[in-house]
């Protein structure tokens, strides 16, 4: 039975990943909410396919051995959706860093160990990924996240205001690093490892709250050149591509934007008049 692993499943973008991953593979639904992962799976199961629910926090490695061993018990992985997270609206930028970097990490040392020759796994990184540019020490610490004291020596690197967002968009960075380093040691599985960075999409809990708290967002959207929010079907319909697809056999060690050409616009100082 071949199996695919959605964490944060059990809403947003995880939750669209998994509808559409069931009709492909046996679905494993990891969220930090037992509840919603219970759920899920269940409407999963009422769609006709065939899932299992499992607690588990990423940003602990008790949780990362929980859920990975519910998917490989489960059958043959074949496929992994890393889209839980937390944004800066969230938690306290230690909660992002520790669930956004340190967590992912973690989670894709574990999945090198057991995903099958010819899987993927994708991890969310987020456009806030390319629009930072961390000092050279500082990216020198994002690029060892799962040492013990990374946290204590970033701090330095974060005071003052918007801490949260700073921490979030140096996470996310570090995140498609991480899947560009790790592509080789997944290679060597036959196996491909691969960050996508959303932009703007609207439809989920996680994307109201931000685009509610943060006035810049509108601005953001003002600019995206296709003249909408994203939708969390955007994202998940590229991830099973990026899965499940012969087409994208050769895609490893890379991210890919799905932000409606809103990163680009922002790097080359388009403004609003200039979308017009």
């Amino acid at each position: 039975m071949d199996v695919a692993l959605v964490t944060g499943g059990g809403r947003g973008m995880g939750w669209a990943c998994a509808r559409r991953m069931v009709a492909r593979a046996l679905v494993v639904v990891a969220d930090i909410d037992g509840d919603a992962a219970s759920r899920a799976a269940r409407d999963l199961e009422r769609m006709g396919g065939r899932a299992l629910a499992v607690r588990g926090d990423v940003a602990d490695p008790e949780g990362i051995s929980r859920i990975v061993d519910a998917a490989t018990g489960a059958g043959r992985l074949v496929a992994v959706a890393h889209a839980a997270g937390v944004s800066p609206t969230m938690a306290a930028w230690r909660r992002v860093m520790e669930v956004d970097l340190c967590g992912s990490a973690r989670l894709a040392a574990a999945v090198r160990l057991v995903l099958a020759s010819g899987g993927a796994m994708v991890c969310f990184a987020s456009i806030a990924g390319h629009l930072v540019r961390p000092p050279a020490e500082a990216a020198a610490l994002l690029d060892a996240p799962l040492e013990t004291d990374l946290l204590a020596r970033l701090e330095p690197y974060l005071g003052g205001e918007q801490v949260e967002g700073i921490a979030y968009g140096w996470a996310k960075y570090g995140v498609i690093r991480l899947c560009e380093r790790m592509a080789s040691s997944f290679g060597e599985r036959g196996a491909r490892i691969v960050s996508v960075s959303p932009g703007l999409i609207l439809d989920t809990p996680q994307g109201e709250q931000e685009f509610a708290r943060q006035p810049a967002m509108r601005a953001m959207l003002d600019l995206t050149p296709l003249r909408r929010g994203g939708r969390a079907e955007d994202v998940a319909a590229v991830v099973e591509w990026l899965c499940f697809s012969p087409d994208a056999a050769f895609i490893t060690g890379t991210d890919l934007r799905i932000d409606g050409g809103v990163t680009a616009a922002l790097q080359h100082g388009v403004t609003p008049a200039d979308t017009k």
